[in-house]
């Protein structure tokens, strides 16, 4: 059955269809297609946005989180009234609002290795709007084995990139990037930080890249890596190779089945030997409350970096920032239970790793960061 435009959609594309790129065809065309969008956050909500307002026919989306305040700053798709509301439901219902004409189909779970065939298939395009280096692997290995393009993008700070990885017609993720980072080298945007805006100009890209492969039209990022930055307002390309000795899509691949994510990112496993582990590393804000309530022999040590200290502090806490802990932890008196703090639990966990060697013991991290703490015992501090 051919393919019609309903008199509505005529004049909702009207802007689509005096460009010759485009076109009639080129509208039917997007409304035949699918596109698979995993993450809807900052980069997720531009591209979901975008997508739902050319006419792809069918949308998928895939998130496990909900909405929180510390989103709104750049996940533009949800909004106030959303707070606490599954992020699937609430980016669909804003598609819908903005183009009922297609189909937005909702996963409200995790993109895992068990999961991940069942939900990208049928999918023309995949486009990764993650933040994390497990789910980009295992994005790039679906589009592998089901041979479909993977819109890459990601942002940090003022820094963004875009690319299109299509093994069929050149590199993939795995041959640009063989192996991700040590597990903590590279600080999440919580931690470092993005600019509200940043997210928006690569989403938008991305969206751009997924429309010229549906339609077929123009020069793609196939082969190139966009890189820009905000703060100089600056764009500039980089050349990609395919890898002939890339493990999954080389010339002889010997990964031929999805992995576990976690362990090859270098992400602890759940197991209860673990998890005794970590708790012998870690103090609760109620323990620690419990411990300051007992006036017992122990060091805060605030391991943020000093404008932070301006949005929330602990009471005696010493400051030390990340980066100076290894070489100044001597300063501290030996005697005394050392605990350190960031914001969430992230640095200062990775700061005990970094100090495994040194031989210091009776020391711990914060479990949460002083969030968990103005969460749990002071309701007044801020939270970011």
């Amino acid at each position: 059955m051919k393919t019609k435009l309903t008199n509505e959609e005529i004049l909702r594309y009207s802007r689509h269809l005096p460009l010759p790129e485009v076109g009639l065809e080129g509208q039917k065309k997007l409304k035949n297609s699918s596109v698979l969008l995993v993450g809807t956050g900052g980069l997720g909500s531009p591209v979901a946005l975008y997508l739902a307002a050319a006419g792809v026919g069918k949308i998928g989306i895939v998130d496990y989180d909900e909405v929180e305040t510390s989103n709104l700053q750049r996940q533009i798709i949800h909004g106030s009234s959303s707070i606490g509301v599954s992020k699937v439901l609430s980016a669909q219902k804003r598609m819908l609002d903005l183009n009922p004409d297609i189909h937005v189909i909702t996963f409200n779970e995790s993109f895992t290795s068990e999961s991940a065939f069942r939900i990208a298939q049928g999918y023309n395009v995949l486009v990764d709007g993650t933040d994390n280096f497990p789910t980009r692997y295992l994005i790039n290995d679906v589009c592998v084995f089901l041979g479909i393009p993977n819109v890459y993008g990601s942002v940090f700070r003022f820094d963004g990139q875009v690319s299109i990885f299509f093994a069929k017609e050149g590199p993939c993720y795995r041959c640009i990037f063989p192996e991700p980072p040590p597990p903590g080298l590279v600080p999440t945007c919580a931690d470092g930080g993005v600019l509200g805006i940043l997210p928006g100009t690569i989403g938008t890209i991305q969206a751009t890249e997924t429309i010229k492969l549906l339609l077929g039209i123009g020069s793609n990022l196939i082969k190139r890596l966009l890189l820009y930055n905000a703060l100089d307002m600056t764009f500039d390309y980089v050349n990609l190779k395919k890898n002939p000795h890339c493990e999954i899509c080389g010339e002889n691949p010997t990964i031929r089945k999805l992995i576990d994510y976690q362990e090859f990112c270098g992400f602890p496993h759940h197991d209860p030997q673990l998890n005794t582990f970590e708790e012998e590393l870690s103090i609760t804000p109620i323990q620690l409350f419990q411990k300051i309530a007992d006036n017992e022999n122990i060091i805060l040590v605030d391991i943020r970096e000093p404008f932070e200290l301006e949005i929330s502090s602990l009471e005696g806490a010493i400051h030390i920032p990340f980066g100076q802990l290894s070489e100044r932890l001597t300063e501290l008196d030996g005697d005394h239970e050392i605990i350190l703090f960031c914001k969430s639990g992230i640095r200062s966990r990775r700061a005990l790793d970094n100090l495994a060697g040194m031989n210091i013991s009776n020391i711990k991290h914060l479990q949460g960061g002083i969030n968990s703490w103005a969460q749990l015992i002071d309701p007044k501090m801020a939270i970011y």
